[in-house]
């Protein structure tokens, strides 16, 4: 069974077919060719997948950042790190990583802060003195960091699989991003200085105090969101749907960007994105119910345990599995296949169920963008209208500072377990 599930899948995804319908497709074949099992158990463990309370934020947060973007929230919070650090040398690549920690924890999704941030930032990044590929290479790197920060979509799965608080795995992430992000902006200010980038004009105070008070609109929805949810009034689902309200007054009233007519297709692109996650779910459900089935994680675990019992090579180990699956299957279905694999490893090693989460969240995060494959890396490459290739050989530095930023909150889970410690006690 396990057979035929890996070369139907593999053989699936050499034809192109969407990662999704491969995985589905192959769990299927699967278990056509054992002969044993009913067919319909496709569609129940499907259902088994998808139905949990806590999956229900996703629809939600992914509605508030439609209506966010739409708003125009990320580029005010773009003009407010220009405005603040942009007069510094590197100071509007600095920018977009202080940007994309805002944003992020806005949007919610990766694909959106890509387009968000790259579409405004790759041209004036070139006016200002970076090549191309540069500005690219510097919107993946921050944005791979930026899945940290909450609220994440990785998050909610992974909390809903291992039966932890998503609270906990929001607050959890706050630290190890600032970690990554510390390494990513001096790697970004030795590079403007060793090309000569010149420096921006300094904001006037007048500008200044303009994007504080346009991006302190914006700054108020994840304080509304962690408030809520923190101080025990909502549940993370419940403070999703007062995301949406809150983005949905700003939009309509406060900023105008938007209009009662453009509501129905709001609702529509966030309808066909939550689609494709729930679907992306589902199906991996099933597929990492055959593996289950056919004794997999046992087999990986008599493996791992037989190189090393130590709890960092087996933590090394499972960021190099992320990494490289996080490219291949882009990222969720990676997750939802082999963290029922490494999680039971990891508990009975002794590990912080927390610290794990963020390192698979994190170690994902770089897949996405891990040359030549990463979907994340060519959505960029895409905005920026470059040949992958050419791009990839200026992402390798900027992927070596991840690497090296999660190697530190790998052999270091203080930074992970600080706050958790300090807020959910």
């Amino acid at each position: 069974m396990i057979t035929a599930l890996a070369i139907s899948f593999v053989a699936l995804l050499l034809l192109a077919v969407p990662i999704s319908f491969a995985m589905g497709l192959a769990s299927v074949i699967a278990i056509l060719w054992q002969g044993r099992t009913p067919l319909n158990t496709v569609v129940t463990q499907m259902l088994a997948g998808m139905d949990s309370f806590p999956l229900m934020a996703i629809p939600f947060f992914i509605l508030a950042g439609e209506l966010m973007e739409r708003a125009g929230i990320s580029e005010r919070l773009v003009n407010l790190a220009k405005a603040l650090i942009g007069h510094v040398r590197g100071g509007l690549g600095m920018a977009v990583i202080f940007a994309e920690y805002l944003f992020s924890g806005i949007s919610g999704s990766t694909a959106a802060d890509i387009s968000a941030i790259g579409s405004m930032l790759i041209a004036p990044m070139e006016r200002a003195g970076y090549r191309k590929g540069e500005a690219i290479a510097i919107i993946c790197a921050a944005t791979a960091m930026g899945i940290l920060v909450p609220p994440c979509i990785f998050m909610i799965v992974l909390a809903s699989m291992t039966n932890q608080s998503i609270g906990a795995m929001f607050v959890a992430g706050f630290v190890p991003a600032v970690v990554i992000a510390v390494g990513l902006l001096a790697y970004v200010r030795w590079r403007a200085i060793k090309l000569g980038i010149p420096r921006e004009p300094r904001a006037s105070r007048r500008q200044v105090l303009r994007a504080l008070g346009d991006g302190a609109i914006a700054m108020v929805m994840p304080v509304i969101i962690f408030g809520a949810i923190f101080g025990g009034i909502t549940t993370v689902t419940e403070a999703a749907v007062v995301a949406v309200l809150y983005s949905a007054f700003v939009g309509l009233a406060v900023y105008r960007r938007i209009r009662v007519r453009d509501l129905p297709e709001i609702f529509l692109a966030s309808t066909i994105n939550t689609a494709m996650i729930m679907l992306l779910v589902g199906v991996a459900t099933v597929f990492s119910w055959i593996l289950t089935v056919e004794r997999v994680p046992q087999a990986v675990a008599e493996l791992v345990t037989g190189i090393s019992s130590t709890p960092w090579v087996f933590l090394l180990v499972s960021n190099l599995t992320f990494i490289v699956f996080g490219a291949i299957l882009e990222g969720l279905p990676a997750m939802i296949v082999f963290v029922p694999v490494m999680y039971p490893i990891a508990l009975q090693l002794g590990i912080d169920p927390l610290h794990y989460g963020i390192l698979v969240i994190a170690s994902i995060g770089i897949g996405i963008f891990l040359p030549p494959i990463g979907i994340g890396l060519f959505i960029a490459c895409a905005i920026g209208k470059m040949n992958m290739m050419d791009a990839a050989k200026y992402m390798m530095p900027y992927l070596g500072i991840l690497i090296l930023g999660l190697l530190v909150i790998t052999l270091v889970p203080w930074f992970t377990l600080v706050l958790p410690q300090a807020f959910l006690k």
